[in-house]
């Protein structure tokens, strides 16, 4: 079947639908509250792998009620084969897990406010994936999604702007927490290489995921529920060397927990869907725009909530980051006549 290409001054406009919006502003509220749900909520003493597996459970129940509601359950069921579900989910799921390790080695030997820059580069390297994985369709003749990764000069300046709200953002946070070290190769090779690393494999696993969904048709509900199983899966094998897991076999599964504990976990398993929904709907590099705007609404609630002023980084900040949106939105890359 040919793809059918439009006019050489047919806009990709990109726009977002208002389904997409609500679900954007819905994930940029759940990001920006989950630091002060998670920390209202959670007792110290709670062991993190627990959280983090129930909450995989929670993803995968609420994935499989959704399926269910929609009719799609049915026939995602007949259709599903392992080599599909490893090859649309096995392996960034495999690849977030690796980036999850690299980023717990590299924070131990930065200070945070390095590792907080450097981190935001992921949005740079979530861009050029994307861009590269899906290119290859619009070479074959996909012209349909060329829409989700070429960019406008516009639209790359306005990343350029969003990085730079980030890095102020990340100021702003601070550096409360100095290196643990101050040996220049540990820092590099046990800091700073792991996090450059980690945001090249966060970009990429980004760009497969919304590789799966847009160009596979790969269902963002199936995703989160086979994402889910086999991270679950990376982390229950991680507890036999783990700190956690020997905590777990001292203490007990559920130690620290109390019934206001679910209140942190069910939020960030809702986050998880709606991640799924925003990059497999408008793609990785706007849910980029959706978590660098999450801080925003962070600093509002700590101020709201906790009496703390937002900081002058943040309030620069602002007009950087709805500049960056609006700037992405209205100036979406056209095809040139020799494209036509």
């Amino acid at each position: 079947m040919v793809a059918t290409k439009p006019n050489a001054s047919t806009p990709i406009t990109g726009k977002m639908s208002p389904r997409v919006w609500f679900y954007s502003i819905l994930l940029t509220l759940q990001y920006g509250a989950q630091p002060l749900i998670s920390k209202r909520f959670t007792r110290r003493e709670v062991i993190v792998t627990t959280s983090v597996l129930i909450c995989e459970i929670a993803k995968v129940v609420c994935a499989i009620i959704l399926m269910a509601k929609d009719g799609s359950i049915k026939r995602l069921a007949k259709e599903w084969t392992l080599m599909r579900s490893l090859t649309a989910s096995g392996l960034p799921a495999a690849i977030y897990a690796l980036q999850n390790s690299l980023l717990q080695i590299s924070y131990r030997n930065l200070d945070s406010l390095t590792f907080s820059m450097l981190n935001q580069t992921k949005i740079i390297f979530t861009a050029l994936f994307t861009y590269i994985i899906l290119s290859m369709f619009y070479e074959c003749g996909c012209f349909f999604f060329a829409k989700w990764q070429r960019q406008s000069i516009q639209q790359i300046g306005a990343l350029f702007l969003l990085i730079m709200a980030a890095v102020l953002l990340s100021i702003g946070e601070g550096s409360s927490k100095a290196s643990s070290t101050d040996d220049p190769e540990q820092i590099l090779f046990y800091g700073i290489v792991p996090v450059l690393v980690a945001s090249v494999l966060s970009g990429l696993a980004s760009a497969l995921c919304q590789w799966a969904s847009q160009v596979k048709k790969h269902s963002s509900y199936l995703m989160t529920v086979e994402m889910s199983i086999v991270g679950s899966l990376c982390l229950l094998a991680s507890t036999s060397k783990s700190p956690d897991g020997e905590a777990i076999r001292r203490h007990g599964f559920f130690y620290g927990w109390t019934p206001l504990t679910l209140i942190p976990v069910v939020a960030n398993a809702v986050g998880g869907i709606l991640v799924g929904l925003v990059t497999s709907l408008a793609g990785g590099v706007r849910k980029g725009f959706v978590i660098v705007s999450a801080l925003l609404v962070t600093a509002m609630l700590q101020f709201l909530f906790e009496g703390k002023p937002p900081s002058v980084y943040c309030l620069v900040a602002l007009p950087l980051v709805i500049s960056s949106i609006s700037i992405y939105q209205k100036y979406p890359y056209k095809v040139k006549k020799k494209e036509a």
